[in-house]
């Protein structure tokens, strides 16, 4: 039961990880200080603000809105944090607001990550302010409680920030107007609520299945969302085998939060299902169209349709351009798996029908020969025929939609998202904060080979990749239309019989390169690190870009040495870093941990490895993701076998991916298999090394 207070009041928190949830009356910026014991800030690293959202255990929005989620990680906060501090201020030249005296009274909400209310406060009795701090979380007795505090400013934020005792108080106001600013002018319009359809999207098309009052079973399973995960999973299929998440970054139920935050209400019984994305905008629906004027005696002519409504990038619900992307990516992903999903079972259902018929028709003998049982056949095939073209013209319609949205949204994606080949690689500098989610390949279905989806997978990685060199893997599945793609853009020299082994190995080594230099890229200088493990030194050559480029500092010492010295080093860093999490004692790590994340790539596995060395990789893939190290192994699981099942937990633990396209990803949702496509740079392009070349430059930049 949500505790209502009053100014002044307090209210314990039997809890560390809260959201606190903001309404106003119009667009305001929300940002959080972290004081001392008398509420004072040391500096303006104190402060989470649009301009710097995210601090220690805080994360704040970027934009000023009318509604905010702010989070925040009590147990993650630096001893010396004692007062956190939630600010509201009215932004300049956004909205007609000057003083919250205008509008209704904000509105402040402290919940537990799902939304359950823990306390609340409306700010009420304010006037001339046009800054106030709303709430404050305090620290007593070693317990953590919320206070109302509505304390309000006339002269802004520069001087609320002055009064916690910030001496750069209105550099720093300045420098979040400015912030505010710059994401208002990014920011896509949110549109009118809408009905029908949304820019670059489609409601998915139910497939027509005559004779029937309720839709094919796929159907009514291409309806059914999949459950929501915990807002941390990849935006990838699950393997075929272990079981795995959906893609579920967002609850997607029939109850999920629709574009802002409302809920859509259940559709009486017998309407159309709506199939678009929770998460994706909908455009107004078109005006009524004016009736045409005819000449006189003349018939009149039927109004034209409504011109479908152009695709725009980033038209999705999320606090940032970034958010805006991914999800409008996560929806592309979903309505191709539904439009494919209808478009599968109406053909399935033309099948059963065209037997149907067939075996009515001649269930009689005295009918089987003769002109009438040949027009009985050649009627259901005919039949057969038009129900397969009828739902091939929907899903084509569809996949045109999608194709738009694909051309739109591509080259607006950021670096973390965008393909090798994209121009923003080209104008791509040091990152200035970390990425939500990083682009890990393509998917695409056998039905539209040129509708690639981007394969994004949210950081930090919460699972290793395991990239499979193995040719046992591939030699079953035979010819394979995707090797031309292969051949065509990754320089391969696949046949069309089992891939070559040379070959794989080579791929997967550029594969790993490939990702790690993504990884550097799109993390701020200094903020992740490689490491490589490499007992029979053949990866030399493909980690020459890492090496030149001195991203990688010295090659990696062959033999089992070498695999002992890097293992343990990581493992001393996991576990150092974990006491000093649980002790809430990060500035205690000795001097040599290095803090920054970690990628461990693992070549040519298991050579080197004795029993020591692998129960230390498995200690890293299950307790390294949480405290910033990562795995990614090279690795033909069949040469493990030696091991017997000890290693099987290991394999299931990682995320398995291919060198070369291969079918191997299945959609628990609605059991698409889809090709997975690796993420490398075209064939002769130079992009890799160019960046890694940034990535040093910046490091350089920042250590000097």
């Amino acid at each position: 039961m949500t505790a209502e207070l009053v100014r002044g009041q307090n209210h314990a928190l039997d809890r560390t990880r809260v959201e606190i949830r903001i309404t106003a009356g119009g667009p305001v910026v929300a940002a959080v200080t972290l004081g001392d014991a008398q509420g004072r800030l040391p500096g303006t690293e104190a402060v989470a603000h649009p301009g710097a959202p995210r601090r220690t255990g805080i994360e704040v929005p970027r934009q000023a809105a009318v509604e905010h989620r702010l989070a925040v990680d009590l147990g993650a906060l630096p001893d010396a944090v004692h007062r956190v501090s939630v600010l509201l201020a009215l932004p300049t030249g956004i909205g007609a607001l000057t003083t919250f005296g205008a509008a209704a009274p904000p509105s402040v909400r402290v919940t537990d990550l799902d939304g359950t209310g823990l306390a609340g406060y409306t700010l009420t009795g304010l006037g001339a302010e046009s800054a106030v701090v709303a709430v404050e979380l305090y620290r007593r007795a070693g317990a953590w409680k919320v206070r109302a505090v509505g304390q309000g400013y006339a002269d802004g934020l520069a001087a609320l920030l002055r009064d916690q005792g910030l001496p750069q108080a209105a550099e720093l106001a300045a420098e979040i107007e400015e912030a505010v600013g710059r994401g208002h002018a990014r920011a896509v319009p949110a549109p009118a609520p809408a009905a029908a359809h949304r820019p670059g999207g489609h409601a998915a098309t139910q497939h027509p299945a005559p004779d029937t009052a309720t839709p094919p079973a796929a159907d009514r399973a291409a309806a059914a969302p999949p459950a929501a995960s915990d807002g941390h999973s990849a935006h990838a299929p699950a393997e075929h085998g272990p079981s795995v998440h959906a893609p579920a970054a967002h609850g997607l139920g029939p109850t999920a939060p629709t574009a802002e935050g409302a809920t859509p209400t259940t559709p009486p019984a017998g309407a159309p299902v709506d199939y678009r994305h929770p998460k994706r905008r909908a455009t107004p629906a078109p005006a009524t169209p004016t009736p045409p004027v005819d000449a006189p005696g003349a018939p009149a002519s039927p109004a034209s349709p409504p011109a479908p409504s152009l695709p725009v990038a980033g038209d999705a619900a999320g606090w940032s351009m970034e958010e805006r992307l991914y999800n409008q990516v996560w929806g592309m992903f979903e309505d191709l798996t539904r439009s494919v999903a209808a478009y599968r079972s109406a053909s399935d259902f033309a099948e059963s029908r065209l037997e149907q018929e067939l075996d009515t028709a001649l269930s009689d003998p005295r009918n089987r020969l003769g002109t009438a049982a040949d027009a009985a056949r050649a009627a259901a095939r005919d039949k057969h025929a038009a129900l397969v073209t009828q739902a091939r013209a929907a899903l084509d319609r569809d996949l045109a939609q999608l194709a738009a949205e694909s051309e739109v949204v591509e080259p607006a994606l950021p670096p973390a998202f965008a393909r090798w080949d994209s121009p923003v690689w080209q104008a791509h500098r040091s990152a200035q904060e970390r990425p939500m989610a990083l682009r890990l390949g393509e998917l695409h279905l056998p039905e539209v080979r040129d509708l690639r989806i981007p394969m994004l997978v949210r950081l930090p990685l919460e699972r290793g990749l395991w990239i499979d060199c193995g040719p046992d893997a591939y030699a079953w599945r035979g010819p394979d239309p995707d090797r031309a793609y292969a051949r065509r853009e990754l320089g391969s020299a696949l046949t069309d019989g089992p891939p070559d082994e040379a070959e794989l190995r080579r791929l997967s080594l550029e594969t790993a390169v490939a990702l790690a230099a993504r990884l550097l890229a799109v993390h701020p200088a200094g903020e992740f690190a490689v490491q490589v493990i490499d007992p029979g030194g053949t990866a030399l050559p493909a980690l020459a870009p890492l090496l030149e480029t001195g991203v990688l500092p010295a090659a990696p010492v062959p033999g089992a040495q070498g695999v002992a010295t890097v293992l343990e080093g990581l493992t001393r860093r996991v576990d150092l870093v974990q006491m000093a999490v649980r002790s809430r004692a990060a500035d205690a790590l000795p001097p040599d941990v290095d803090t920054a994340d970690q990628l461990l790539i693992v070549h040519d596995f298991p050579h080197g490895f004795d029993d020591r060395a692998v129960t230390r990789l498995r200690y890293l893939a299950d307790e390294g993701p949480a405290v910033g190290v990562h795995l990614l192994m090279v690795a033909d699981r069949a040469q493990a076998r030696e091991y017997g099942p000890v290693l099987d937990p290991l394999w299931r633990s990682l995320l398995r991916i291919t060198p070369v396209p291969d079918a191997h990803l299945a959609d628990p949702w609605v059991g698409h298999a889809w090709t997975y496509e690796p993420p490398l740079a075209p064939r002769g392009s130079q992009v890799v090394r160019q960046v890694l070349d940034r990535v040093e430059e910046a490091r350089r930049e920042r250590r000097s």
